[in-house]
């Protein structure tokens, strides 16, 4: 079948439509670089749009309607929203799903030591790196610590002009024969990836006089630092959730400007369209729902990963709300949902093209991607969506002029991954992965075409607009 560069299909005022959204989006990046930045970004953004927060309608005992909107947050990790359509609940709803954790580096909970002259933060990465990519980069801390006492510390440092950035060393070619000789899944051990932080001893002024401080006067001069600046002692990592992420901001490449290079799209491309699908869409007959939590790229544990039932209490409530719940009603609800679940595809490369299989991948610039399944090797771990599903999908998209295209992740046994898609399937819901190509994928700056995300956006919009229980 032939593919279809999506860009030759725009009208100027698409054009217009797709510039706008695509910028929003690299201000959503640049505000959400960790899942906390991101929720609380998100809630600004719905409760302007007219969300009310869940655990305050329950509270006052409010009766939802047809048209109401509310949302849920839990942990400041994971956000559910629900509009309430025409049809009661227990005829399903359209759900959205997607993540907003992206592979990165966790400081460690005892983190702080000095070596050879410099102050060092330990590290453990999180979720699926190569660990190379990450030496020689400026890198930003992103996140908080908790004191004793309750306070919190937030941090964002390394993103403005005149913050200081962080990095990870790398040896230089000249004394790296043997460093080269290694596989590079071992060029950087896990325990080498500690970022740099500081390099000049404290100096103690003492009767007029200025001495060295000693052993560990690199980290007594850091340690003074974060209490001067941000009252924390070194006991406080052991209550802190800090993360280390490329600093800098979405920027757009090429000379054309159609492709957005930034950090963790996978799987924030596909938080955001569904997110801004749900905001731009009225009143629709079935109850429309947009899902994104954490913890994906670890296998979706945890109290704020899928597979935890933070999402089903939410349901719960709500049903309450409404006069329809019961058990039964709310497993009712659960069965006839239809559920795209909203992640990244593997973008093709040509720099890389035998690791693909031509005839059944994503391109950039090709439109919004469905994939049947994902898995590995004979589709383990995977969802595997039947063909009414498809069929219904396909006519809706047709209907609604939404450029889409089907593609799996390489080539059969080469490799694969996993989305939520399977979680939500337990409970005989329709489910599909779709999403957006990612170039770069786990890199500290990934690649997706604008016209892409301009798709998703648009195949969410007719989904939660359209999509029924076949």
């Amino acid at each position: 079948m032939e593919k279809k560069n999506v860009w030759e299909t725009y009208s100027a005022e698409q054009l217009t439509e797709l510039e706008k959204i695509c910028a929003d989006y690299r201000t959503f990046l640049d505000n959400g670089k960790t899942e906390r930045e991101c929720i609380d970004t998100m809630v600004n953004i719905v409760e302007e749009a007219g969300y009310i927060e869940l655990e305050s309608a329950v509270k006052a005992g409010t009766a939802l309607k047809t048209g109401d909107k509310v949302y849920s947050v839990w942990m400041n990790k994971a956000i559910v929203m629900f509009e309430l359509g025409e049809q009661p609940l227990t005829e399903g709803m359209n759900i959205l799903g997607a993540h907003i954790d992206s592979p990165r580096l966790d400081i460690k909970q005892n983190p702080l030591y000095e070596d050879g002259g410099f102050a060092y933060l330990d590290t453990h990465y999180y979720g699926g790196v190569k660990k190379y990519q990450w030496v020689a980069h400026p890198l930003a801390i992103h996140g908080v610590i908790v004191k004793k006492d309750g306070t919190t510390v937030e941090l964002n440092i390394g993103e403005n002009e005149d913050d200081p950035v962080f990095f990870i060393s790398d040896l230089l070619p000249h004394l790296a024969q043997e460093q080269m000789q290694k596989t590079a899944s071992n060029l950087i051990e896990g325990e080498a990836l500690d970022i740099i932080i500081g390099n000049r001893p404290i100096v103690i002024n003492k009767e007029g006089e200025e001495k060295s401080a000693g052993k560990d006067a690199v980290k007594t001069g850091i340690l003074n630092i974060l209490k001067e600046t941000y009252d924390i002692e070194e006991e406080d990592f052991l209550s802190a959730e800090l993360e280390v992420v490329p600093a800098g901001k979405a920027r757009e490449a090429g000379f054309d400007r159609s492709i957005i290079l930034a950090y963790g799209q996978d799987d924030r491309v596909c938080a955001y369209t569904s997110m801004q699908a749900m905001l731009d869409t009225g009143v629709t007959k079935r109850t429309k729902c947009c899902i994104l939590v954490d913890k994906e790229e670890i296998g979706s544990v945890g109290a704020t990963g899928m597979q935890s039932r933070f999402f089903e209490n939410a349901l719960a409530e709500v049903m309450n709300l409404t006069g329809e719940y019961s058990e039964l009603n709310m497993r009712r609800c659960l069965a006839r949902c239809c559920m795209l679940s909203s992640d990244v595809a593997s973008g093709f490369d040509p720099s890389f093209a035998g690791c693909f299989d031509k005839k059944n991948v994503a391109n950039l610039g090709g439109g919004m991607v469905i994939c049947k399944f994902t898995g590995s090797r004979g589709k383990s771990g995977s969802n595997d969506a039947n063909a009414e599903y498809l069929g219904h999908l396909r006519k809706i998209y047709e209907e609604k002029n939404i450029h889409f295209q089907t593609a799996e992740l390489g080539r059969v046994d080469l490799g694969g991954g996993g989305t939520i898609a399977f979680i939500l399937a337990l409970y005989g819901m329709n489910v599909i992965d779709s999403g957006v190509a990612v170039m770069n994928m786990h890199a500290p700056w990934e690649a997706t075409s604008k016209a892409d995300v301009y798709e998703a956006y648009r195949g969410y919009k007719a989904f939660v607009e359209s999509a029924e229980l076949c």
